[in-house]
């Protein structure tokens, strides 16, 4: 995992989310998901190039069930763009590197 990504759970998810006037792109994955690890190194790719524009963070859906419940994930992966603490944008399933980057553009600037 990269060091620009942030590894969330049920302890710091909220207050992670507070403490930032960035966008933060949530990835919730498990480590037994194949998509989830096909989709890693995509994470790890946008959290390089939106270094200082957006955050980038992973939950652990089996470690921090909490988080998983309180946001409806009930596939994985499931990206969630969080901007102010509030859901911008969700999609569900492997998502080519260019759609996610479109739609982290729609919410920068």
């Amino acid at each position: 995992m990269s060091d620009n990504v942030l590894e969330l759970n049920d302890q710091n998810f909220q207050s992670t989310l507070s403490e930032t006037d960035q966008p933060v792109l949530v990835d919730f994955w498990a480590p037994w998901c194949g998509p989830c690890k096909m989709l890693a190194p995509t994470i790890d790719e946008l959290a390089e190039d939106y270094s200082g524009k957006v955050k980038v963070g992973k939950v652990n859906t089996d470690d921090s069930r909490q988080v998983a419940v309180e946001h409806q994930i009930s596939a994985i992966p499931t990206l969630m763009l969080f901007k102010g603490g509030e859901v911008v944008e969700r999609v569900s399933g492997l998502q080519p590197k260019e759609q996610l980057a479109a739609l982290l553009d729609k919410h920068i600037g």
